[in-house]
């Protein structure tokens, strides 16, 4: 009978002293209502996002904040971005907060898009309308291939202009101390790396193909990018067509079957990895190069190796 009796006031015990440190850790780390910015990066989980709040100072307890969440199921609604909290919030107004969503939201633009592609990224990740994508494209006119591809932190209702000048200052800066040893100037270095950037897909083949375009350019070859015939023809229901016969027979300036030499301009917006394959490109004796279907690269010394290739692995 008293063990009986002894069981339910052992299970009062524990449920009063997880009580009593639960609320002790929920409370405030302090009185003061001065105001902080925290950011929660990408793919940051619970109890990552708990001991960082912890470490700074922004809540007593991680694990409590983490109980938090799952007794609630909310730990699947945090943001990413920037938050701005205060230690003078309990914990509850803490997961409150971010809860609602950050001040300032990641924008992650990949390599590879034209001006308008990520003019409708950024308006897209913050909810913004097609006024900004305008704003977005009179402030970046001219900077095609300068709005450096990287993950940013913008407010939700930042200005175009800001958007555009914060990416053109992360070009120069991620660019600026790069030794250029392909012979290019900077800017004809950065058009072909814009066109280096579509014509391929990994980092280990950008120097090889850049090498075979720059051996092109000096033999006064045609380069014969598809990619640059691609910015020429493509609208805004497909900024990267499938080439038909007649595409390449465009009178187009990006026409890079028709015309020798380098585009007048950048394509797109070229990565480090390209920008560095176009500076410090590979020697070969290759000429040609395509991909196959799963997206391997086949290079070629001859017109005859190529168009083996092309019937090898393109069926064609």
């Amino acid at each position: 009978m008293k063990k009986l009796l002894f069981l339910p006031l052992f299970l009062i015990i524990i449920v009063a002293g997880v009580s009593f440190w639960f609320y002790k850790n929920s409370r405030p780390v302090s009185d003061a209502e001065k105001f902080s910015y925290f950011i929660i990066a990408k793919g940051a989980s619970a109890s990552q996002i708990g001991n960082k709040l912890e470490s700074a100072g922004l809540i007593k307890n991680a694990l409590a904040f983490k109980l938090y969440l799952q007794f609630t199921g909310q730990s699947g609604k945090i943001q990413t971005g920037e938050f701005r909290l205060t230690p003078s919030y309990s914990l509850f107004q803490t997961a409150d907060a971010l809860f609602k969503g950050p001040i300032e939201l990641w924008v992650t633009i990949p390599e590879g898009l034209r001006r308008e592609e990520v003019a409708q990224k950024v308006a897209a990740t913050l909810g913004r309308d097609s006024s900004f994508v305008a704003d977005f494209l009179q402030a970046s006119e001219g900077k095609e291939g300068y709005l450096f591809p990287d993950t940013y932190l913008f407010p939700r209702d930042v200005a175009a202009s800001t958007v555009v000048k914060r990416m053109l200052d992360t070009f120069a800066s991620r660019t600026g101390d790069l030794e250029n040893s392909s012979g290019l100037s900077f800017g004809q270095a950065i058009t072909l790396a814009s066109l280096l950037e579509r014509e391929t897909k990994t980092d280990k083949e950008r120097p090889v193909v850049a090498g075979i375009l720059i051996k092109r350019l000096n033999s006064g070859w045609p380069l014969q990018t598809d990619a640059a015939v691609q910015y020429a023809v493509g609208t805004s229901k497909d900024w990267w067509p499938i080439l038909t016969l007649d595409d390449l027979s465009i009178k187009s300036p990006y026409n890079t079957y028709k015309n020798r030499g380098l585009p007048p301009s950048p394509i797109a917006s070229p990565g480090l990895s390209s920008i560095k394959g176009v500076y410090n490109p590979t020697q070969s004796d290759y000429w040609y190069y395509i991909h196959d279907a799963k997206g391997q690269i086949h290079y070629a010394r001859t017109l005859e190796e190529h168009n083996t290739n092309i019937s090898k692995y393109l069926g064609k």
